[in-house]
């Protein structure tokens, strides 16, 4: 997609247009807060191998992170977008391809031990860079290349609209099994013990988007609870909130398994053929 001339143009109008656009709660009171951006991509993808992270290695023609970077820079709501890599990564040749492309793409050394720890560092780093602390961010998962500007949008509207942080989600389809603990022990077999009702069940996708410094101040107090953060949301219900569930869609899914690898790709080459068929 030959458009990277045109996106740097509408990021550069990217405040106006949200200003005039959608607005979170009293307009009056919240006409400057902004939409940015945040990619964690620290991680090594130990489980689908390779000499690269995964979020780097070549996807039916492009780095995988290159989908969701693009998805970000054709979304003229978001204002910056923040990528956070390992200290040891940040020198890589390979990122400047992916800066190049557009004045928006800040990469930081603010990786961590865990995703989280990425996570709060990055936001620390947006602070320290100016960032209002009641803007809005959007983090996402470089290793879902299913993202696009539509369901980025579709997220941005409820969220603003509502005036409080959400989560793109999809309704639980599949029946849901419990084994037996001791079926993560090597040599026994896996049994059910259990259905579970998948009544009210919701499966997690990113985008999630919450306010800057609230997401900042809920992971950080929940990386020293060491409680179990999964995601951005879980830690903004520690502190209390309740996010909202905005549906996403099936093809949003991550990449973690070969296999995962093998249908995002078939995915990709089949949008591209048909992009390319019109």
């Amino acid at each position: 997609m030959q458009v990277w001339g045109a996106l740097v143009l509408m990021h550069q109008t990217s405040a106006l247009i949200i200003e005039s656009g959608m607005r979170l709660g009293n307009q009056s009171s919240q006409s400057s807060v902004q939409c940015h951006a945040l990619l964690p991509t620290a991680g090594t993808g130990s489980r689908l191998g390779g000499l690269l992270p995964k979020q780097f290695q070549e996807l039916a023609g492009k780095p995988m992170l290159s989908y969701a970077l693009e998805a970000f820079v054709e979304t003229p709501e978001i204002a910056s977008i923040w990528v956070g890599v390992s200290p040891s990564f940040i020198d890589n040749p390979i990122l400047n391809k992916f800066s190049s492309k557009s004045a928006s793409i800040q990469f930081l050394a603010s990786g961590g031990q865990t995703r989280q720890e990425t996570v709060r560092n990055t936001l620390a780093g947006m602070l320290k860079a100016g960032i209002p602390e009641t803007d809005w961010v959007l983090v996402h998962d470089a290793a879902r290349p299913g993202i696009s500007p539509e369901l980025i949008q579709k997220l941005i509207h409820a969220v603003t609209q509502a005036g409080e942080g959400g989560l793109l989600a999809m309704p639980l389809a599949d029946t849901l099994k419990m084994t037996d603990a001791n079926s993560a022990i090597a040599g026994n077999p896996n049994r059910a013990m259990k259905t579970i009702s998948r009544d009210h069940l919701w499966k997690a996708q990113t985008p999630q988007m919450f306010g800057l410094k609230r997401l900042h101040d809920a992971i950080e107090e929940g990386i020293r609870l060491e409680a179990d953060i999964t995601d951005e949301a879980s830690a903004m219900e520690l502190s209390g909130s309740n996010p909202l569930l905005i549906e996403g869609a099936t093809r949003n899914f991550k990449v973690t398994h070969p296999a995962d690898w093998d249908l995002m790709q078939t995915i990709l080459l089949y949008q591209d053929q048909k992009k390319t068929a019109l």
